[in-house]
Parts: C-alpha cells; sequence; structure tokens
C-alpha cells in the first residue's frame, strides 16, 4: 500500500517560504506534492512521470498569460523546484489539437517556443496531453500496482471491477501529439471520470489543486494494489544463495564477456546486484525462462534495461565461464536479429545501439542492473526490482502482456527517450572500478576523490569503520566500501570478493594502506618488525594476486589492457630514515614487488605503477609527528613540511593526482612517480 504522506504543516511551510503571490503560493505547492510522488519508488522512478499545474504567468509586456508548469524532461520528481517545472504559455499548445498531425520535431519546437524562460528545460514529451486535460492539477506515474494493471490480458473487466466507470481506459499509443489527442478524445467523452489507465504504459488522475490530486493519486493506486493482493499467491521460498566466492568467480566472467560485445574505448560495464529474498525466491518460478522473453512494464524503461533480461540458470553457471559466455553471445546475437527486424521500417535511419543487456537474472544470486556506470547500473536494477513485482502480481491476476516489440523498438530507438541519457564526452574513468585500500586516510580520502571526479566508480578499504562510512558520505552514492583488517588471513580476497559483488569486478588497485613504524632495527621486537611486513608488504602482494585474478576474468574476452595496480611505495623505499628500518625495509620490498608484477603481468596489459611520497600530512604523518620532528631540526612546522626543492608543502591531493595521472599513462608500467616537491638524496638513479 502507499502511504499518503501529505502533511498540512509540510505543505503551509513551503507557500510560506514562496512569499505572498498567490500563484507563486500555487507553484510551491505543486512542487511540494510532486516531490512526494517522486520519493516513493512505487509510484515513480528515476525520471519517469510527470506532474503538472495550470496558472497564470506576467509577460515582459506586463500582461497576465496562462501557463501550464510541467516536469522537464528526464527531470527527478523527488527532488524538484521550480527550476525544474518550465512555465509553457497555453495559447499556442490549445491551437495545437485542431491538427490531424504533429511530428515530434514540431511538438518540441513549438512547446520550447512556448517557454517563458527560453534558457529552461524541454518540457515534458506529454505536455500536450497534460495541457488538454480540463484540469488544473495533472499527475501520471508509473505506480507498480498501476503497471500489473495496465499490463493484464483483461484489463478492461479488472479496470472496471475496481472502478466501475470512474477510471476510462486508453489504447496503447506511443507517447505524444497522437497519444494526447486520444486520451483528451476518451476523457471529453466521459468528463465525470477521475482517471485514465493508459494501457501498457501508467495512469493519470488529476484534482482542483494539489492536494486533491495526491489524495486522489494515492487512494486510486491503494485499490489497485487491495485488488492484486487478493489474487497473489504464497510467495516462493528463496533458493540457496550463491556463496560469495562464486560470485567473485563468476561475475567478472559475465563482466567480461559482456565487454567484448561493446565498441572499442567503452567503458566497462559496471553491476549493481540486489540478492533480496524477493528476487531470489521470484527467480524460482517454473515460468522463469517464458517471463524473461515478455518485454517491459512500461515503455520508457528500455532504454535503462533493454527489452528482455538475460537470465543465468544454475545450470549455465555450472557450466563454468565458457556456458556464462555463451549466453551473453546468444543474447547479444537475438539483440542483432530484433535489430534487423525492425529498423528496416525506418528506412536505414536509426544506428544500432549496444546489444548488450541493461538487466541480469541470476539464479541462486538475483537481480543485476548494468550501466556504464554505477548510477546507470543503479537504475537499470530499481526498475528490474520494479518488474519482477509487477510480473509477479499480472501473472496472478491473469498475465503479465506488455507492449509488442514493434512497440518496443519505437521507443528503445525514440530520439526524446534517448535524450533522457544525456549526451556529452564520458569522463575519463567512467566503468572504471577502482579499490583503494587504505581509502578512509588522508591519502586514501583525496585518491578517491580525485578518482570519482573523474566518473570511476570507487570502493574503499580501511579498518576504520567510522571513518570509511564518514568517507564514503562524502563520496556521495554509488560508491561502496568494507571494513576489514587486512592483515588479517583471506581478508584481502574477502575484500576483492566484496568489491566484485558490488560492482561486478574491479579494474584499478589502489594499494595505498600502510603505517610508519618506528625503532631502531638493532633493538626493534621481532613482532614490530613482522607486524609491519604484514601490513606494508603482504597485503600489497595479497592484494595484487586477488585482483589480478579478477582482471584475469573479466578481461579474457576483451584482450589487453585488462587492468592496474598502483602501490603506494615511499621514499624510505630509496632514502632510509633514522629509526625507521621496520617501515623502510617492507617498503623497499614492495618497491621490488612493483618491478616484479610489472615484469611479470605485462604480456597480459596489466600495468603496476607506483608513488614514492614524502611529507605528507596523514594518519603516517600525525601533526605530534611533525612538531616533534620540525623541532628536533630547530625549525618552525611550515618550514620543515616546505624542506624540498620547490619550497612548498606536499598535499595529500598532490599524490591522489599522480595517482590518477599513472592511471590515465596507458603506455605506462612499472615506473614510480615521486611526489616530494623534491628531494636529491630520495630521487631514482
Amino acid at each position: 500500500m502507499i502511504e499518503n504522506r501529505w502533511q498540512d504543516a509540510a505543505a503551509r511551510a513551503m507557500q510560506d517560504g514562496a512569499g505572498d503571490d498567490p500563484v507563486q503560493r500555487d507553484l510551491a505547492l505543486r512542487i511540494y506534492s510532486a516531490r512526494l510522488i517522486g520519493q516513493d519508488r512505487d509510484l515513480v522512478m528515476h525520471g519517469g512521470g510527470n506532474t503538472s499545474i495550470k496558472l497564470q504567468a506576467r509577460d515582459v509586456f506586463g500582461q497576465d498569460v496562462p501557463v501550464i508548469h510541467i516536469k522537464g524532461s528526464g527531470a527527478d520528481l523527488g527532488q524538484i523546484t521550480a527550476a525544474g517545472m518550465p512555465a509553457v504559455r497555453m495559447e499556442a499548445l490549445a491551437r495545437l489539437r485542431a491538427l490531424p498531425a504533429l511530428s515530434d520535431e514540431d511538438m518540441v519546437n513549438i512547446q520550447r517556443s512556448g517557454l517563458i524562460d527560453s534558457g529552461a528545460p524541454n518540457p515534458s514529451v506529454e505536455t500536450l496531453l497534460h495541457a488538454w486535460l480540463p484540469h488544473k492539477v495533472v499527475d501520471h506515474t508509473h505506480a507498480t500496482a498501476f503497471l500489473a494493471l495496465a499490463n493484464l490480458p483483461e484489463v478492461a473487466e479488472a479496470t472496471r471491477e475496481i472502478f466501475g466507470a470512474r477510471m476510462a481506459l486508453v489504447p496503447y499509443i506511443m507517447p505524444g501529439f497522437a497519444l494526447a489527442k486520444a486520451a483528451c478524445a476518451i476523457h471529453d467523452a466521459d468528463p465525470g471520470i477521475e482517471g485514465l489507465l493508459l494501457i501498457n504504459h501508467g495512469h493519470f488522475t488529476w484534482g482542483p489543486d494539489a492536494k486533491s490530486s495526491y489524495d486522489r493519486l494515492v487512494a486510486q493506486t491503494n485499490a489497485v494494489d487491495a485488488w492484486l493482493a487478493d489474487r497473489r499467491p504464497a510467495p516462493l521460498y528463496p533458493g540457496a544463495a550463491l556463496p560469495q566466492h562464486d560470485l567473485a568467480t563468476l561475475l567478472p566472467v559475465l563482466r567480461g564477456a559482456i565487454a567484448a560485445h561493446l565498441p572499442a574505448g567503452a567503458a566497462m560495464p559496471v553491476f549493481d546486484l540486489r540478492e533480496s529474498d524477493a528476487a531470489r525466491a521470484f527467480l524460482q518460478r517454473p515460468d522463469l525462462a517464458d517471463l524473461a522473453t515478455r518485454g517491459v512494464a512500461t515503455p520508457d524503461h528500455v532504454i535503462r534495461t533493454k527489452g528482455h533480461p538475460l537470465l543465468l540458470t544454475r545450470a549455465t553457471l555450472a557450466g563454468g565461464p565458457e556456458a556464462i559466455k555463451a549466453e551473453v553471445d546468444g543474447f547479444a546475437a537475438r539483440y542483432h536479429a530484433y535489430f534487423a527486424r525492425q529498423a528496416p521500417r525506418f528506412g536505414g535511419t536509426k544506428t544500432e545501439l549496444s546489444p548488450t543487456p541493461g538487466l541480469i537474472w541470476i539464479e541462486g544470486a538475483g537481480i543485476a542492473g548494468v550501466g556504464a556506470d554505477a548510477a546507470a547500473a543503479r537504475i537499470a536494477a530499481d526498475i528490474g526490482e520494479q518488474t519482477i513485482r509487477v510480473m509477479h502480481d499480472a501473472e496472478a491476476a491473469g498475465g503479465f502482456r506488455p507492449i509488442a516489440e514493434a512497440d518496443m523498438f519505437e521507443c528503445e530507438y525514440w530520439s526524446l527517450e534517448q535524450a533522457k541519457l544525456g549526451k556529452g564526452r564520458a569522463p575519463a574513468f567512467r566503468g572504471q572500478v577502482v579499490l583503494i585500500t587504505g581509502g578512509a586516510g588522508a591519502i586514501g580520502r583525496a585518491t578517491a576523490q580525485a578518482f570519482a571526479a573523474l566518473g570511476a566508480t570507487v570502493f574503499l578499504v580501511d579498518r576504520d569503520r567510522d571513518a570509511l562510512e564518514a568517507a564514503l558520505t562524502a563520496l556521495g552514492r554509488d560508491h561502496g566500501g568494507l571494513a576489514c583488517d587486512i592483515t588479517a588471513p583471506g581478508v584481502p580476497e574477502q575484500a576483492v570478493a566484496a568489491c566484485v559483488a558490488r560492482f561486478g569486478g574491479v579494474d584499478i588497485l589502489i594499494s595505498n594502506a600502510g603505517a610508519a613504524v618506528a625503532g631502531d632495527l638493532a633493538t626493534l621486537p621481532d613482532k614490530t618488525l613482522r607486524d609491519s611486513f604484514e601490513l606494508n608488504f603482504f597485503a600489497h602482494l595479497a592484494f595484487a594476486q586477488a585482483v589480478t585474478a579478477v582482471f584475469r576474468a573479466q578481461t579474457g574476452a576483451r584482450g589487453a589492457g585488462s587492468g592496474q595496480i598502483l602501490i603506494n611505495v615511499s621514499k624510505q623505499a630509496v632514502n632510509p630514515g633514522r629509526g625507521f628500518g621496520a617501515y623502510g625495509l617492507p617498503k623497499a620490498t614492495s618497491f621490488f614487488l612493483l618491478r616484479q608484477l610489472a615484469l611479470e603481468l605485462g604480456a597480459e596489459g596489466i600495468r603496476v605503477n607506483g608513488v614514492n611520497a614524502d611529507r605528507i600530512r596523514s594518519g603516517l604523518l600525525t601533526d605530534d609527528m611533525i612538531t616533534a620532528r620540525a623541532a628536533a631540526r630547530n625549525l618552525d612546522t611550515g618550514t620543515y613540511m616546505a624542506g624540498n626543492l620547490l619550497h612548498q608543502e606536499v598535499e595529500a591531493r598532490h599524490v591522489a593526482d599522480a595517482f590518477a595521472m599513472l592511471a590515465r599513462a596507458e603506455r605506462t608500467t612499472a615506473h614510480v612517480l615521486t611526489v616530494d616537491g623534491g628531494n636529491i638524496e630520495a630521487a631514482l638513479r
């Protein structure tokens, strides 16, 4: 059931923030209810649905003109502001209804020409339907319950049973001018109706104000949900979950198999795996293979998930890498055939999109969204979770019968839908999954921010759980992490497996964790030196071994250029400091490790590089240590930290930039980049 989350106090506060102008107060209330709708994933998600309100606006001549404020195309209702609901003059929109036909290009052009603010985003593709309905406030959603109802083979009978004559049906038509004409004609033939159910598409309702429309939307959705609840079968029990080590093996193989069908230079796919009991239970259905061929719950999902998921059964998974690759190849072949069947209708004007899945059903694991980055994968996974709920309810109530293949193709290749995905040059590390150890420390956080800013998906590993959570919060959503002690046996392998389970693989390891251990070697306890080696050498080795196995699995189908290892070494590796032998010895060994790995892995396209940094404020070099070292040299702390050829302090962000520079250096391996402001004694020879 949908919760009615309208709160009068919050609504009044929203209005009060808009001032005393009645028009602006009405718009503020519209924005408030739009956010309530957008923040409920069982009503709309990820740019879906649209809302509107008809008001007055003052033009440059000082005249009040009728306008419709409507969601901008692709905007997120959950976070929408006034800027996301551009105002369009109603006069031109009303005149369009008399036309017998109108192209998409002309529709968009006229809608844009009617904008009060020419810099505003494109109005929704369903602006005309909103404009022609004679109601002040209109809401259009893709509610889970309504999608189940809209895709039933006997939708008319079911709708009549739930709503009587209060809800009218609109046959499936592509969004735009033709749909607006048909839907509004149906409304005008029976103006007393309270809503429209667009078959295979979604739901429209309305009211004289924002609260009335919102209340009606919630009530109507809950009426459908209650009807479906009476027909739901007992839930299936989820099958046994695949162990994490199995996921760590199969997901990189799957990722590499998908990448093999992407254009040269395209981003590696990123996964978002949902392992809920509900998802695993759904994958126990005996009709799973049939459902996988049915289609999408609503047309605009196709641009995110493709028309069908890739289905991987336990039998396929048991067949190992070759069986998984064969299933991916089969999916791509079926997509090529689909394009070949449908594209000729458009006279050669369509260019085939990537033949790879946007959604994967993995028996024993769950459903995985696939995207060019973590955000796109998350959106696909969210849609995938809604779709299996729609399928489950629809099948129990009569059957899930979505739009036909030809209609699906038109939506997938519709320029107005593709525009929602955005254009422009992809950031440098889009699709790259970067695992950073010591990720919550000063250098780790700076490095994470640098790679995230370049489009990477980041997975942080650190033993300080609170610091890790703070670092992830600063990064924002669509990144991940694991709190653990990387010196414990087997933990590096577990950390890499956790990253693979979260995002499908790893592309860059930044082995950064370390600690400066002080003490003269002549009197140093044996355990102190051994513990330092565990963190400052063996952890680097263990992570390198674990990610190399992933690199090999996920790129076997794509060829060279398959992964990178970047190690935070230290100037101590080449310029030992008095009393720091316990730190310098394992760091010197890590320096050799870097060179050895580069030698052994270069033929596979795996690059191994490192950074030698010095005097960076961090967990290694604390403020107390800086004060003590500066005092021992009769210097102030600023002079001590700038004790290099450049006479400038080196900061964590400079080390982060060095890691990013090395990651972009496609023909560089076995190299160590010094970041110390200039220290001749530590210069590599």
